[in-house]
């Protein structure tokens, strides 16, 4: 897991490739948040690495916020950091209910520092 832990409580830039509002292209459920990647940082998956953007209300192109949790699937190899505004922080049940559109698909944990 130290490919995704590796980022709690730092500073990272996400390339937003789904914008909040915007369909998944394949299953079709609309991104409530933004949502993208931190580019070059390779997970499992051969894919660069997922994060949630969570307190962000318009969509953007990229974001530069602190990872403050890492949302661990148990049943997939892909995980996705969660990263907010520098002074907003949720609790584990916050998290898990924003971004449950997806999520829901998996059995999942949330990593903290």
């Amino acid at each position: 897991m130290s490919y995704s832990t590796q980022f709690l409580e730092k500073i990272v830039n996400v390339k937003i490739d789904r914008q909040l509002g915007s369909k998944h292209p394949k299953h079709g459920f609309i991104y409530c948040l933004n949502y993208g990647y931190i580019e070059g940082v390779k997970a499992p998956d051969g894919e660069d690495l997922d994060a949630y953007v969570l307190g962000v209300f318009d969509p953007v192109e990229y974001f530069e916020g602190k990872c403050i949790a890492v949302i661990h699937r148990l049943n997939d190899d892909d995980d996705k950091l969660i990263v907010v505004p520098k002074d907003i922080t949720y609790t584990n049940e916050q998290i898990q209910a924003l971004t449950q559109f997806q999520e829901r698909f998996f059995k999942s944990t949330i990593l903290r520092k």
